[in-house]
């Protein structure tokens, strides 16, 4: 089991997200789901990291999130929360665990023994019940709106969000109830670029949009995605910093090379 952080560092931790929406500074978020990761992107100033769902895609190898169970998300929380020190490590709920404001709260304990020091969960107005029960425990929120991935098989698909009018105004809706709620910060997926900017500036919490264009508070990726080390799918949003995949084929094929080469005559 991690030890947990003292409230107080929490704290201290999301008045730093608030902070940032202030002063302009966009905000920086990663996923990470391992030790040597979460340690990586805390060490060079990351400031929110989230063990994302997205676990059960870029590491577990199933077709969507939502195989993802519990018992998964905390033992990836425990690992990345050995690695964490300096920024906001936020854990997502998984799929159908948060059906109601009590298995929510109780939920939430798990997220937070494990070593997260915030939760994520998925929806909009509602929600409202499920997020002002884990806040009144003193369980800090991050919402998400917009595209939601534990949705994808209802939906048929990946579809972008706010594209009519009514959507827009729903999106709203949902971001004002979040913020009345009193979510620390919101996510925005797959929203209409001049949508997302405009709830980003209706909301006096912080916006960090994936795959909803440049204006959000703050942006966060996949680290794969970042990385280039997924190669079987790449986001459209997403822009590559490296192309670790390749590297990786190259050293093993040098080293299977090696191996099975025939020994020098002598």
């Amino acid at each position: 089991m991690v030890t947990a952080m003292p409230a107080t560092v929490t704290k201290e931790k999301l008045a730093r997200l608030s902070a940032l929406k202030a002063t302009g500074e966009k905000i920086a978020a990663l996923t990470a789901y391992d030790y040597p990761t979460g340690r990586i992107l805390d060490e060079q100033g990351v400031d929110l990291i989230l063990v994302g769902d997205s676990v059960g895609m870029v590491v577990l190898g199933f077709e969507d999130t939502t195989s993802v169970t519990m018992e998964m998300m905390v033992h990836h929380i425990a690992a990345c929360a050995r690695g964490v020190k300096n920024a906001l490590l936020a854990g997502d709920f998984p799929y159908q665990s948060y059906e109601t404001p009590a298995q929510a709260l109780e939920n939430g304990r798990r997220l937070l023994d494990a070593g997260a020091e915030a939760v994520k969960l998925e929806g909009g107005t509602s929600q409202i019940a499920k997020i002002e029960a884990l806040i009144g425990a003193g369980i800090p929120v991050i919402g998400h709106i917009g595209m939601l991935p534990q949705r994808v098989r209802e939906e048929g698909g990946y579809k972008k969000k706010g594209k009519t009018t009514e959507d827009a105004g729903r999106l709203l809706q949902s971001a004002r109830d979040l913020e009345t709620a009193g979510v620390s910060a919101i996510v925005l997926e797959g929203i209409v670029a001049r949508v997302a900017a405009g709830i980003t500036e209706e909301c006096a919490v912080p916006t960090i949009g994936i795959g909803s264009g440049p204006d959000c508070d703050g942006q966060i990726l996949v680290v794969h995605d970042l990385l280039g080390s997924f190669p079987w799918f790449q986001p459209p949003f997403a822009t590559p910093k490296a192309e670790l995949a390749v590297e990786t084929s190259e050293a093993v094929r040098a080293f299977v090379g090696e191996l099975k080469s025939p020994p020098l005559q002598r």
